[in-house]
């Protein structure tokens, strides 16, 4: 017997769809109910590999996490990652199986995935006890429902209740709930079961004569309203928001450990993956972590960061366009702290020959490093486990380029000179006991009186605030009408609400 669904479905792209999910996986989980998080297809640049080697977003990853489960391509089976001129890669479960245009996707190929995303979803509600789907912008976009398979196409094939969270901050939301609804056809309409209100400030006794008015309109009730939280954000598919680093920053007021804090920039290269690693420097208590483009804005940073980039030569243009590339050349041979991570690292070497992802052949590096980088078809994807600055070093990787290092001290199978450190792994500053060791080499190159806290766990603060969603949940929604809702699907004689979609 299959266990109970739903989908959390939004009126816009961003309405909070992800930490909803996230917020009721921890919520069901700390009532007993064995409960997987599912997302039929997520398009982002950040991305994680799990334990049997398969690449998911890593918004699905956390929101395991929240259910307190191992992380598998079941959860995330299409995964797409742009990388400019309207194209991205296609990965599906876990592997990727070629570039593709939206119009290609969209014209055929997304259709024919329905049954894949169908079946992976009936085997995580074969294992599990209830299965919390999280949708995809809005399930309103009238000119993808034909094609579409992570909104209405996967609530239909799946028969699933629909919850729709709509982003009161933003304004407008009791006319974007009236017209999600109102724009879908009778057949998607019966599964709409009613919204969420998420982000509120004020009274909520003001809001509650516009939800009964709303109620009448559509037939649907409103599942709860949850209060505006800062920092309440897991891993985010897109976007500068870095989700944790706000959490910490936000909630965090100790004064750093030693005399002095350590300020990061981080690069805001083109195309960033996976800019989350720097949501551990931000953990710790007197690290202060901004996003930069100019170079006059590394000049009283401590450690800049080149993160990872899904165009790994776009983004070395990028910053030669910038200025940038010569600042951190200069950095470099000034001996201040400078850290490239996968496609930052990558930029750092020789050169770079790159017949796969840009196809620009041969390609000038930054020479900071002695690597040289060959794109590679097959894309690495792996777990490691090492051992750096005499610490015990967990991380991931996803590349298609393959390091041939030719000097330097070893570093996380990539390498260091001076105080320039490169490597592939992705998560690795968040074992704490390595990070505490590398931000005292950072302070100590940068001149700075900084001591990391020696009791930081960035574990322990993603689960403090996978919790913090979880009581969000409990606190401010209608558990028990949630859990009927999960149990026996949206209620029998909902009303369709006119036009419609468009035939």
């Amino acid at each position: 017997m299959s266990g109970g669904g739903l989908l959390v479905a939004g009126t816009t792209s961003d309405a909070g769809k992800s930490v909803v999910t996230a917020g009721i996986c921890r919520w069901l989980v700390r009532q007993g109910v064995k409960v997987a998080p599912f997302k039929a297809q997520n398009m982002s640049l950040n991305s994680f590999v799990t334990r049997e080697g398969a690449e998911i977003g890593r918004a699905q990853a956390m929101q395991a996490q929240a259910c307190r489960v191992e992380p598998t391509a079941l959860m995330n089976p299409v995964l797409l990652k742009p990388g400019g001129d309207r194209s991205s890669q296609v990965v599906l479960m876990g592997r990727p199986v070629g570039e593709m245009s939206a119009r290609g996707y969209h014209g055929g190929r997304q259709e024919s995935l329905l049954g894949t995303v169908l079946d992976c979803l009936e085997r995580l509600r074969s294992e599990y006890d209830a299965v919390i789907c999280e949708g995809a912008g809005s399930p309103a976009e009238i000119n993808l429902r034909r094609t579409d398979i992570v909104n209405m196409g996967i609530a239909r094939g799946a028969r699933l209740p629909v919850l729709v969270v709509g982003d009161i901050d933003r304004g407008g939301v009791f006319a974007s709930f009236f017209g999600t609804v109102a724009l879908l056809s009778p057949e998607d309409q019966e599964l709409v079961a009613g919204f969420l209100v998420n982000k509120f400030r004020g009274d909520v006794s003001l809001l509650e004569p516009g939800l009964e008015m709303l109620h009448g309109l559509t037939g649907r009730r409103s599942y709860g309203v949850l209060p505006f939280r800062h920092g309440l954000g897991i891993d985010e598919e897109d976007g500068l928001r870095v989700s944790l680093r706000g959490a910490v920053r936000e909630s965090t007021v100790a004064a750093p450990a030693g005399e002095e804090v350590l300020r990061v920039a981080v690069c805001a290269v083109p195309l960033m993956s996976n800019f989350t690693d720097v949501d551990a420097l931000a953990a710790e208590p007197g690290v202060v972590v901004r996003f930069v483009d100019r170079p006059d804005e590394l000049a009283d940073a401590d450690l800049v960061v080149v993160p990872g980039t899904r165009g790994t030569v776009k983004a070395l243009r990028w910053l030669r366009e910038r200025g940038l590339a010569d600042a951190l050349v200069r950095r470099a041979a000034e001996g201040r702290p400078l850290l490239g991570i996968c496609g930052g690292f990558q930029l750092l070497g020789e050169h770079i020959e790159d017949d796969v992802e840009s196809r620009a052949g041969h390609v000038d590096g930054l020479d900071v490093l002695p690597v040289r980088v060959r794109f590679a078809r097959g894309k690495t994807l792996a777990r490691p486990v090492g051992e750096a600055l005499g610490e015990r070093v967990e991380g991931y990787e996803i590349h298609h380029g393959v390091a041939d290092v030719l000097g330097g001290e070893a570093f996380l199978d990539g390498c260091r000179v001076d105080a320039a450190w490169g490597t592939h792994w992705h998560g690795a500053l968040e074992s704490d006991g390595f990070r505490r060791a590398f931000l005292r080499a950072v302070a100590d190159r940068a001149g700075r009186r900084f001591v990391p806290a020696p009791d930081t766990s960035f574990a322990a603060l993603r689960e403090e605030q996978l919790d913090r969603l979880g009581d969000l949940i409990e606190q401010h929604a209608d558990t028990d009408a949630l859990w009927r809702l999960i149990e026996s699907g949206a209620p029998r004689g909902l009303p369709f609400i006119p036009p419609g979609a468009p035939a």
